[in-house]
């Protein structure tokens, strides 16, 4: 025994409650603790049953990870469970708060499970890269089916209590102390003289159609490995006996310890929990936060003041006139409807935010007692400049004013207050209510409490904030202009829109960039390159291809045409057959031969593009650290997760091979493919993007 697990016994029943808080997770003490709790409950003389319970907050919420990456010590947790199992004594967990990766394993590995109502149940290692180690694969297709089991295990999701019930996951739903209920139930089972009932020995569940659903998953997961694993984790639960079951899960998850996606989505994992933490702003208190002010209500500034009503803050929207006011509710109001249709709010709360905590104004003098305010007008600075001298004349001393603008210079806007220390850029993405990424912009002069407000405010609307200098388009928006600019010269050497749209989307791409523009609108982007144009470099190669488009009145998915073509109602296009004439018009023009691509030279070209790029942002203090760059990425642009985002990918491929593939490149091209000067400073010093990270 150990100061982990504490023994106790309530007539024949012994209970092992873990003890490590903050949520119980299966340290090497607590295994180890969890072992010597039943030797000695079953060495204890008149003891029957023995109740697993943890003190806190939770059962037990998975691993601990702090041992994440380090060799595991004995005993490993398949044993433990097995150890649980087979007991003679009839075992009981009682379940809390959550119960987690391992924590349910170690459940499972009971005989009766009982579960607090509001008790959160899952398998989540398919975000970590794995599949669960423990018997999770072989144990739960046993008490809730083959089906219920994929679901869980290949998407990760959290299961509540009384759906765990209906799967038989659990046996029975009370609420009260943990332990007071755990006993009662043990002692009931004692009663009822109930048998033991190891999950071991339950039948395999029927089978399903393998294959079909390995390829369905792993489509689903555009290249995650793990959840289709997991199928076939799965499937030996139904055609092996369970102790073969067992070993070949084992198998299974030790070869995905060693990918690169379990790499990268360890990366993502810790980078999500530290990117928010900036040394510069230990001990810096944030503004009180209470009432904020959003300036715009079409599609971002309804979706920034339908964020900071769903937690909690008083919004008040200013709106030219107030016809276009109400739209602007209108629109806040269906963002809601959304929230309300998939249960995040009730229609109660629903009706305060829009009776009470939302308030329409077209006189900026509403904005006078605002702790924050958030201009969200049209991408323009002469009108962003106007809006600023209104907020400076009639927001209080030591009101936050923030602009949501994607590109423009910050530093500028402040400039043009007469509190250039109170104003901050707080970039959001569209939907703004949805999309988790958050870019708080620090200016040359914003103050330390100020930058703490604004992450203080993504922590509280639930976003991923990350810090970023200012620069024309800020962190994500800078390297989007360039990796989009790679694939655009592919296009005019000889690739199409869509090949390159279909190879990153066998990457991992949520889309391809030609898709995603059609989505975003391709005016937004024909209206930057015409700010653009005038202070292009004369090196620069730009196509005109998407301006003949956008010239024609082809904007995408919102007038059903852009480079692909979309029906009445539909997310997903066909190539639009125009696209290829304009793009071979223009070749011809430029004088250039085309020639064929590979799938995997898009790709490669693609993604040294954005980590060039990346790297030279990160050299330039614009993003402080590395993973910053990731997680913009990652939350903000449809990275793919499992390879942690594009400063880890580079990683992971190496940098003197990337290093490698830039400067083979800049022999086309040297003005685009100019080496970042961090990129070739770490190869020379043999070392990564990773070292950055670790150094702060």
């Amino acid at each position: 025994m150990n100061d982990k697990i504490a023994y106790a016994r309530h007539g024949n029943v012994a209970v092992l409650r873990l003890e490590n808080p903050p949520v119980n997770a299966l340290s090497h003490a607590v295994r180890g603790g969890l072992m010597a709790g039943m030797d000695r409950a079953e060495a204890d003389t008149g003891v029957r049953a023995v109740l697993l319970v943890g003190a806190g907050r939770a059962f037990i919420a998975g691993a601990d990870i702090k041992e994440f990456g380090k060799t595991p010590l004995e005993p490993h947790l398949p044993d433990v469970c097995n150890r649980i199992e087979a007991s003679p004594l009839l075992v009981v967990a009682s379940m809390h708060g959550v119960s987690l990766g391992g924590g349910l394993e170690v459940a499972l590995s009971a005989h009766y499970r009982i579960a607090q109502p509001d008790a959160r149940l899952g398998l989540p290692e398919v975000h970590l890269g794995l599949i669960p180690g423990a018997g999770g694969t072989q144990r739960l297709p046993r008490v809730a089916g083959v089906e219920a089991a994929l679901d869980m295990i290949t998407t990760g999701r959290h299961v509540m209590a009384p759906e765990a019930l209906a799967m038989g996951v659990i046996d029975q739903i009370e609420a009260g102390d943990p332990e007071a209920i755990g006993l009662a139930y043990a002692k009931a089972l004692l009663y009822e003289e109930a048998a033991r009932r190891p999950v071991s020995e339950m039948p395999a569940p029927a089978p399903v159609d393998w294959d079909a659903r390995y390829a369905a998953v792993l489509r689903k997961g555009r290249g995650q490995i793990s959840p289709a694993q997991a199928v076939r984790a799965v499937q030996a639960s139904v055609e092996m006996p369970f102790d073969a079951g067992l070993k070949a899960e084992r198998a299974m998850f030790r070869e995905l310890m060693e990918t690169d996606q379990r790499q990268g989505m360890i990366h993502a994992f810790f980078a999500e929990r530290a990117v928010s933490n900036l040394p510069g702003l230990e001990g810096i208190a944030p503004r009180a936060l209470t009432g904020v002010g959003v300036i715009g209500g079409g599609t971002m500034g309804a979706g920034i003041a339908t964020a900071a009503l769903l937690s909690g803050l008083r919004v008040c929207l200013i709106e030219r006139d107030t016809a276009v006011a109400e739209a602007a509710r209108g629109r806040i109001s269906a963002n809601l409807a959304g929230a309300l249709k998939r249960g995040k709010i009730s229609q109660e709360q629903q009706d305060a935010m829009l009776d009470h905590a939302l308030v329409l104004a077209t006189d900026y003098a509403a904005l006078k007692d605002a702790d924050l305010v958030i201009e969200a007008v049209f991408e323009e600075m002469a009108t962003k400049k106007t809006v600023f001298k209104q907020l400076d004349k009639v927001c209080k001393p030591g009101a936050v004013l923030a602009t949501n603008t994607s590109y423009l210079d910050v530093n500028e806007i402040a400039a043009g207050t007469s509190r250039a220390g109170d104003v901050i850029g707080l970039h959001f993405f569209s939907p703004a209510h949805v999309m988790k990424l958050l870019e708080v912009v620090v200016t040359d002069q914003t103050t330390p409490d100020v930058v703490a407000t604004g992450f203080a405010l993504g922590k509280r609307l639930g976003k991923v904030a990350v810090r970023a200098g200012v620069c024309d388009g800020f962190i994500g928006n800078r390297i989007l202009n360039t990796y989009r600019s790679a694939a655009d010269h592919m296009v005019l050497d000889g690739a199409s829109p869509f090949q390159i749209d279909a190879a990153l989307a066998d990457f991992g791409f949520a889309m391809g960039p030609f898709a995603m523009a059609d989505l975003a609108g391709l005016d937004i982007a024909w209206a930057m390159r015409k700010r653009r144009a005038p202070h292009l470099d004369s090196r620069a190669r730009v196509g005109k291809y998407a301006d003949r488009l956008c010239e024609a009145g082809h904007f995408g998915q919102k007038t059903g045409a852009g480079f692909y073509t979309y029906e009445q109602g539909q997310r997903v296009g066909t190539p639009n057959p125009d696209v290829m004439s304009l793009i071979e018009a223009e070749r011809a023009a430029r004088g250039i031969t085309p020639r064929d691509f590979t799938d995997a030279e898009i790709t490669r070209r693609y993604m040294a593009a954005m980590a060039n790029e990346a790297a030279r942002v990160v050299g330039e203090g614009i993003a402080r650290r590395p993973l910053d760059v990731d997680m913009v990425l990652l939350f903000g642009y449809g990275f793919p997760r499992f390879w942690g985002g594009p400063l880890k990918w580079a990683d992971l491929l190496g940098l003197p091979a990337l290093l490698a593939d830039v400067e083979r490149f800049a022999q086309e091209d040297v003005f685009f493919w100019e080496p970042a000067p961090l990129l070739q400073q770490l190869v020379s010093e043999g070392r990564n993007f990773d070292d950055l990270n670790k150094a702060g």
